[in-house]
C-alpha cells in the first residue's frame, strides 16, 4: 500500500525540522545541479536557514555574481518595460478624461448657443453669450457681403467680356454683309453684255436721220412690160459733199 500524501504544513518539531531541512536542501541542490548539465541551463540556487545560514549553488561554467548580474540587467529591463507601460496607460487615461471633458464642454456651448438648456445659466453668463452670438452674426454678415460684392463684380466682368464678344461679332457681320453687296455688285455688272460707244451712236443718229427714197423698176415675173417700182432709201448724210 503506498504511501499517503504529506501535508505541507509547519513541522513543529524543532528536530524533525532541522532534519527534513537538511534533507531538502540537499536533494534541491542536486536536482539544480542535474538540470543545470542536462539542460546546459544557468543555475543559481539561494537558500537561507531559519538561524540565517546561507547555502548556495551555481552552475559549474557560471559563477553566483555573474547570473545575479544578468539577473539584475533583466530584471531592471523588465521593470522599465513594466514601468513604461504603466504611465503610457496613465498617460492614456489622462489624455481621454482630459478629452472628454472637451468634449462635453463643446457639446453644452453648442447646446446653449442652440438656445437650449439656459436654466442653469447666470445673468453675466447669458450675456456673455449673447455677445457671442453677436459677434457670430457680424463675422456672418461680414462674410455674406464679402461674398456677395465678389459675385457681383465676376458678373460684372463676365458682362464686359460678353459685350466686347458682340462688339466684336457685330463687326465681323457688318464686313461679311459689305462684302457679300461688293460682290452681287459685281456681278450685277459683268452679266450686262459689253457695246462700244462709237457703234452704239451711230446707230442712234442713223436710226434717227430722215432718208430719200428714189424709185427704180424692176420685171415681173409675170412675163408682161409691167414693171414694179423698188424703193431704194439714201440716208441725208449720204448725200451730203
Amino acid at each position: 500500500m503506498g504511501r499517503g500524501r504529506v501535508q505541507l504544513k509547519r513541522i513543529e518539531n524543532k528536530i524533525n525540522r532541522q532534519v527534513t531541512f537538511s534533507k531538502r536542501r540537499s536533494g534541491l541542490l542536486k536536482k539544480a545541479h542535474e538540470i543545470s548539465v542536462l539542460c546546459d541551463a544557468e543555475v543559481a540556487v539561494i537558500v537561507f536557514s531559519n538561524k540565517g545560514k546561507l547555502y548556495e549553488y551555481a552552475s559549474t561554467d557560471s559563477s553566483m555574481d555573474k547570473i545575479l548580474d544578468k539577473y539584475e540587467r533583466y530584471s531592471f529591463a523588465e521593470r522599465s518595460v513594466v514601468s513604461a507601460d504603466l504611465d503610457a496607460q496613465g498617460n492614456w487615461c489622462y489624455e481621454y478624461s482630459k478629452l472628454k471633458s472637451k468634449i462635453d464642454s463643446i457639446q453644452k456651448n453648442q447646446r446653449h448657443l442652440m438656445g437650449e438648456q439656459l436654466e442653469g445659466l447666470s445673468l453675466k453668463e447669458i450675456q456673455q453669450l449673447e455677445q457671442q452670438l453677436d459677434n457670430s452674426l457680424k463675422h456672418i454678415r461680414s462674410r455674406k457681403n464679402q461674398k456677395m460684392t465678389d459675385s457681383i463684380s465676376a458678373l460684372q466682368k463676365k458682362e464686359k467680356e460678353l459685350q466686347e464678344q458682340n462688339k466684336l461679332l457685330e463687326k465681323e457681320l457688318s464686313e461679311k454683309r459689305k462684302a457679300i453687296t461688293q460682290q452681287s455688285h459685281w456681278e450685277q455688272i459683268e452679266a450686262v453684255p459689253a457695246t462700244s460707244p462709237s457703234t452704239s451712236n451711230f446707230l442712234i443718229t442713223a436710226n434717227s436721220l430722215p432718208t430719200l427714197n428714189i424709185g427704180t423698176f424692176q420685171a415681173g415675173q409675170n412675163g408682161g412690160g409691167d414693171t414694179t417700182p423698188s424703193e431704194v432709201r439714201f440716208h441725208q448724210w449720204m448725200l451730203r459733199h
